[in-house]
């Protein structure tokens, strides 16, 4: 069959071997959970909404003493 039919499963083929992940029974190991994954999403967002709204209200500050 072509080359291209077929779907190598084995993502590690290029990557040296000290940036490869350490493999268990089941897969890899050490690797976050879509749970896991979700929740920092989400604390990142949360991050930087806040660091906006910081830098916004600061800035509004110095206007108002400039001003």
């Amino acid at each position: 069959m072509p080359e291209g039919l077929n779907s190598d499963l084995n993502l590690n083929v290029g990557a040296p071997p000290r940036v490869r992940p350490q493999m268990g029974e089941w897969g890899p190991l050490d690797v976050p959970t879509t749970r896991k994954k979700r929740h920092m999403r989400w604390w990142v967002i949360l991050a930087v909404v806040v660091v906006a709204a910081v830098l916004v209200g600061y800035g509004y500050w110095i206007y108002t003493l400039v001003r």
